[in-house]
């Protein structure tokens, strides 16, 4: 019988929940793959993957799909790894980058502009490279490990990051970003938290209803759960590959990713929808859909 087919965001923050199919007791259970956010959904909505972690936007896209429970990449406050970068502060800026890796992230922002900054800049697709996006824009979007890397180094230079603030570095190779000695650091999550005072989802686990069964939900969740019992573990293995220290990444991974979807999460995540539909990024509101709990998940 053919493995299910897993479509993984290739990102840290995501490590803790496939944890256990990667390096855990579940390993070659599910066929996995890895990719940027955007494509998870895309593999998930053209049927090469049977279930997908995807930017939280794109459950409204996908027809016939469930969210897994008691699962997201989340915060509560700070997230550190969806920055904007502006060189003005965002009231001011007129054009914006916005990294084409995640959907999310890029509704985000356009939500703050709208309803936080009050100001209409012109929005800009781009790769996620800082430098070149702010060579033509204002600011810019970053996700992801590039975007965790700009907040490692600043903590590596004694900048606190308060979020809307002005940062700047007078060494020019210790510049977070380069080519860019100073500039305003919004951390996206944190300005969200701020205005609506509900948690920031970001990326949920969806699947297409015919693949659900108890025993997938279960898995899942008994991956995250073995996951989140090593994070340490984790830490160290990524440090190798983003050459950043594992002490950061480890409180990146305690800290700041919340990894639960309980009723305050999904109350975020319908206001963020009803935003969403509001300014006309989405044609309508889905409501939220959950495959059920298995009944081990409660022993």
């Amino acid at each position: 019988m053919a493995r299910l087919r897993i479509s993984v965001v290739e990102y840290l923050n995501t490590a803790p929940l496939v944890w256990g199919f990667t390096d855990g007791p579940w390993k070659g259970k599910y066929e996995l793959s890895f990719t940027f956010p955007a494509e998870c959904a895309e593999q998930l909505r053209s049927g090469a993957a049977d279930v997908a972690i995807i930017p939280a936007i794109e459950y409204q896209t996908i027809p016939d799909t469930v969210l897994l429970p008691a699962m997201a990449v989340a915060a509560r406050g700070p997230v550190r790894s969806i920055l904007l970068v502006s060189r003005r502060p965002m009231e001011r800026a007129q054009r914006v980058a916005l990294d084409t890796s995640s959907r999310s992230s890029r509704a985000l922002v356009r939500l703050l502009c709208r309803s936080r900054w009050k100001t209409t800049p012109e929005f800009v697709d781009a790769p996620p490279d800082p430098a070149a996006m702010l060579q033509s824009c204002d600011a810019a979007l970053i996700i992801g490990d590039p975007a965790l890397r700009i907040s490692v180094k600043m903590d590596a230079l004694g900048e606190k990051q308060p979020s809307g603030e002005e940062c700047c570095s007078g060494d020019p190779e210790q510049w977070p970003i380069p080519g860019l000695q100073s500039f305003f650091l919004y951390d996206v999550a944190h300005e969200w938290v701020e205005m609506t005072g509900k948690p920031c989802v970001l990326a949920v686990w969806a699947a297409r209803r015919a693949v659900v069964t108890p025993e997938l939900v279960a898995d899942f969740l008994a991956s995250r759960a073995y996951g989140l019992a090593r994070l340490r573990e984790i830490a160290e293995g990524a440090s190798l590959k983003l050459d950043l220290p594992a002490p950061a990444l480890e409180t990146y991974l305690r800290q700041n990713i919340d990894y639960s979807l309980d009723a305050e999460h999904c109350a975020g995540l319908e206001l963020y929808f009803r935003m969403c539909a509001e300014a006309g990024l989405i044609p309508a509101v889905r409501p939220l859909e959950f495959a059920p709990l298995p009944a081990r998940a409660f022993a």
